[in-house]
C-alpha cells in the first residue's frame, strides 16, 4: 500500500486536509467526535480509488475530485458508525467505537451528520452527477443490508442472491468511488460507467476475501466462525449447502440455527466447508472477479497510475487483514 500511496502522495495530503475541514463543526461535542474520527482513519482505500481513477485521465486534479473523495469517505464513515450501533460493537480498528464512548444516541446523530455533510459538500459545489452516483450507492447499500437480513432469517440464500447482496451492500460504494473519480476529470458517461463496473468487480472480490477470512484462510489474529455465529450466509457455506447430502445439509442448518454460539459446533461447520471444496470454490470466484476488473483496467493505456490501480486490485485479494 505504501508504494501505491507514494504515487498520489500530494493528492492524498490535499485530500486529508480538505476532509478534515469538511467535518469541522462549531458544536463542541460534535467537533470532539469528528476529531476522534479523523485521527483514527483507516486505510482510506475508497478515497484512494477515487483519486487514482481520476488520475487515470488527468494529471492535475480539479476540486471536484476532492469533493467526490471526501463524500465517499464521509459516507463510508457514517455507515461504520451506524453499523457499530446496530451490531452493539465497542471497538473499531482497535479503538473504542463512537457508541462505546458517546453512547448510541450520539453515534446515530453523528452518522446522520456525516451523511448530510457529504450531501452538502456536493450541493455547495454543484456536483450533481457525483451526488447522484454516490446517492445511488447509499440506496443500494441499504437495500443489500435489508435483503441480507431477510434471507438470513430463513437461511435460504442461493448463490445468485448472495452476489446480489454483496453487489449492493459492499461493491456499490467502491463502484461509485471509481465512477465519481472518473467523472470528475472526464465528464464522460461511457468512461464513468466503465470505471463504475471496474469498481463493482473489485468490490465483489473484496467481499469474497472477507468471507474467506472467517474460515481461517489467513492468520489475521481474529477468531474464525464469526459469520456463522451471526448466521451470515457467505459463499463458502452456500456452496457447501448446495452440494452437500441431505443429511449434512440438515446438520449444518441445525448448527447455524440452534448451536451457532457453540465453538465446537461452529468449528465442525468450518471443517465441513473446508472438506467440501467451499474454500477453493470461493477463492476461484474471487479471482474471477479480480481478473474481470483487471481486464477492464488493461483496456486503458499503461501508465504508473494504471499500474497503481492494478496493485490496489491485487491488494484486495492478496491482503492478510
Amino acid at each position: 500500500m505504501d508504494d501505491i500511496k507514494h504515487l498520489i502522495s500530494k493528492e492524498l495530503q490535499d485530500f486529508e486536509s480538505k476532509f478534515a475541514d469538511s467535518v469541522k463543526s462549531n458544536i463542541p461535542l460534535l467537533d470532539r467526535v469528528m476529531h476522534y474520527i479523523v485521527k483514527r482513519k483507516g486505510k482510506q482505500m475508497r478515497p484512494m480509488f477515487v483519486l487514482l481513477s481520476a488520475r487515470l485521465f488527468c494529471e492535475n486534479l480539479p476540486e471536484s475530485t476532492y469533493s467526490a473523495a471526501s463524500f465517499v469517505e464521509l459516507l463510508h464513515t457514517a455507515t461504520l458508525v451506524h453499523d457499530d450501533v446496530v451490531d452493539d460493537a465497542n471497538e473499531r480498528r482497535g479503538f473504542f467505537s463512537i457508541n462505546a464512548l458517546w453512547k448510541n444516541k450520539i453515534a446515530v446523530l453523528v452518522g446522520d451528520y456525516l451523511l448530510s455533510k457529504g450531501l452538502s459538500l456536493c450541493l455547495d459545489n454543484n456536483e450533481f452527477r457525483t451526488l447522484k452516483l454516490i446517492s445511488d450507492a447509499v440506496q443500494a447499500m441499504s437495500e443489500g443490508e435489508l435483503l441480507q437480513i431477510e434471507k438470513t432469517r430463513k437461511l435460504n440464500i442461493k448463490e445468485d442472491i448472495y452476489f446480489e447482496i454483496i453487489r449492493r451492500k459492499t461493491a456499490s460504494l467502491l463502484a461509485s468511488a471509481c465512477a465519481a473519480g472518473a467523472w470528475s476529470t472526464t465528464n464522460d458517461e461511457t468512461t464513468t460507467e466503465q470505471m463504475r463496473l471496474f469498481g463493482e468487480k473489485v468490490g465483489i472480490a473484496f467481499q469474497i476475501k472477507d468471507d474467506l477470512f472467517d474460515y481461517g484462510t489467513e492468520k489475521i489474529g481474529k477468531p474464525t466462525g464469526i459469520d456463522i455465529r451471526e448466521k451470515k450466509m457467505t459463499l463458502p457455506l452456500i456452496y457447501t449447502l448446495e452440494h452437500a447430502s441431505t443429511e449434512i445439509r440438515r446438520k449444518i442448518i441445525n448448527i447455524v440455527k440452534n448451536h451457532n454460539t457453540d465453538k465446537e459446533k461452529v468449528n465442525e461447520v468450518i471443517d465441513i466447508v473446508k472438506a467440501s471444496g467451499g474454500i477453493e470454490y470461493a477463492t476461484q470466484k474471487m479471482f474471477q472477479y479480480r481478473d474481470e476488473a483487471l481486464a477492464i483496467l488493461h483496456s486503458l493505456p499503461q501508465t504508473n497510475i494504471r499500474n497503481g490501480l492494478e496493485s490496489m486490485v491485487r491488494y484486495t485479494t492478496d491482503r492478510t487483514f
